[in-house]
């Protein structure tokens, strides 16, 4: 059977303020924002080369563990390209985004970073060389 990628699922106490964010933060556009019928609200999102990112709320009942933008075990961060590290880092950090490491120069390959996010997601910025 071939596998196909479907999508990225993130938890917010406020989805939409979250899916906001990440609009002015890396120009996501959202595809629709909905109430299901868990209770959650579920706002869909697309990336401008067209991942989903699904972002919700915690559903009727559900009981939430904080998020964790330090290195763990399991799915850690998810990683973009950026054009200019610095001057990501400085618009992203007027967002409220927190540098968390780097940027660090990986010998013949990317410089990258490591941000902390709303709701406590690692996200990884990577400027490839060229």
């Amino acid at each position: 059977m071939a596998y196909e990628f479907n999508h990225v699922h993130l938890k917010a106490p406020d989805p939409k303020k979250t899916a906001d964010w990440y609009v002015r933060a890396f120009n996501f556009r959202i595809v629709s924002d909905t109430v299901r019928s868990f209770g959650d609200r579920f706002v869909r999102c697309q990336t401008p080369d067209g991942v989903v990112i699904n972002i919700s709320g915690a559903r009727t009942g559900e009981q939430m563990g904080g998020g964790d933008a330090t290195v763990h075990w399991g799915i850690e961060h998810f990683g973009l390209n950026v054009d200019d590290m610095d001057a990501e880092i400085e618009r992203l950090k007027g967002f409220g985004a927190e540098l968390m490491e780097g940027p660090t120069d990986i010998p013949n390959g990317p410089r990258i970073a490591f941000i902390r996010a709303p709701d406590d997601v690692r996200i990884e910025l990577l400027q490839l060389p060229g």
